[in-house]
């Protein structure tokens, strides 16, 4: 089984070749043409990137993720989200790397079969870094007004993060 996905990428590339050269295509071309509109994308993204970038720095720096944590655990006690894990869900939908790192000092402290590395293990496979792919998304294609998907998005990351926990009691217990 490991000799056939070694050979799986590279047979689907010589396949995309061999097809484009069977039907007259300048193969070059398109990869050259395809690598400039990626540039163009990573242009455009670039400066939301960068941003969310220093904003999880200085939220993390200043002690802001403490205090939000802080503010919202009676509602992390009211759904049945752990204490230990509400910095994990203010993280994760805004660094993917800030909530890995997160994740890893849960998984550490508690230990992987606790009940906080169980949620936090289905948090992290149950929800997405919300603001990361919108800036990725929207920012490719140029949209600026994002209307309501920043709600609906952190409404869904939200029931993601009470459902991991929930499910985790259910199946575990607490």
């Amino acid at each position: 089984m490991k000799l056939f996905g070694a050979f799986v990428i590279p047979f689907v590339i010589v396949f995309i070749m061999c097809f484009g050269i069977c039907k007259g295509t300048k193969i070059f071309d398109c990869f050259l043409e395809g690598a400039k509109g990626g540039l163009v994308t990573v242009k455009n993204i670039l400066p939301s990137i960068v941003g969310l970038l220093v904003a999880v720095g200085m939220l993390k720096a200043s002690g802001g993720l403490d205090i939000i944590v802080k503010l919202l655990s009676p509602i992390g006690k009211l759904t049945g989200i752990p204490e230990e894990i509400m910095p994990l869900a203010v993280l994760n939908p805004i660094s993917g790397g800030g909530a890995l790192s997160m994740y890893e000092m849960i998984l550490e402290e508690y230990g992987p079969d606790s009940f906080q590395g169980r949620a936090a293990s289905v948090m992290m496979g149950a929800t997405e870094t919300t603001f990361y792919a919108i800036a990725v998304y929207f920012g490719s294609v140029g949209i600026k007004k994002t209307r309501h998907t920043v709600f609906s998005a952190l409404m869904a990351d939200f029931v993601s993060f009470v459902a991991s926990a929930w499910t985790v009691k259910l199946f575990f217990g607490s």
